[in-house]
């Protein structure tokens, strides 16, 4: 059976440098969920689109997100619409929390229906990433929500919000990660 992996952006959309961007032109065969032109911080427009992409891809999917694209694929499975092999959440935001500036406003995020982040656990068996240093994200926070989503938790050290900022472009564990959550192996070492 075919594999497809589904990257699933956070608030920003697609980055250039980004390691997800960098991961999928590695993996033949693999989509990101298209960025919205309208309504762009609608929790439901964006589950919707993630939604659409799914249903999109025939054979088994392994979803990559990263930051709120991890609460949107939290969000998708409170109702899942279809089967999804496993996932790959990658420091997830805390949207119940103020984040930085250049980011949205709490009370927008609100607004939107970010809140309150999903606590039921995931259908499908899934492994969080998380970082020392977030600074959208703080590790007790991030621990969890993997808990609660019944997902294996790794410490990836202090790697900032693992994006171009913290200093990746290219993340050398992606590939590897993403190997092992698609074969099904219980740890990510």
């Amino acid at each position: 059976m075919t594999t497809t992996f589904l990257f699933v952006p956070g608030l920003r959309d697609h980055m250039e440098d980004h390691w997800q961007t960098h991961a999928a032109r590695a993996i033949p065969g693999s989509v990101t969920v298209e960025p919205l032109t309208e309504d762009r911080l609608s929790l439901a427009a964006r589950v919707a689109a993630l939604d659409h992409a799914l249903h999109a891809i025939p054979g088994e999917v392994v979803v990559v997100a990263h930051s709120a694209g991890c609460m949107m694929v939290a969000h998708w499975a409170d109702n899942p619409t279809r089967d999804v092999a496993g996932a790959l959440l990658v420091t997830p935001a805390d949207l119940e929390r103020p984040l930085p500036p250049g980011y949205p406003a709490l009370a927008d995020l609100q607004a939107n229906g970010w809140c309150p982040i999903p606590r039921n656990r995931l259908p499908f068996p899934a492994t969080v990433v998380a970082s020392r240093n977030d600074p959208l994200a703080a590790f007790d926070r991030v621990a969890g929500f993997a808990q609660s989503w019944g997902a294996r938790l790794h410490d990836a050290g202090e790697v900032g919000h693992l994006n171009p900022p913290a200093g990746f472009g290219p993340w050398d564990d992606a590939l590897p990660f993403i190997a092992k959550i698609a074969a099904g192996e219980s740890q990510l070492a």
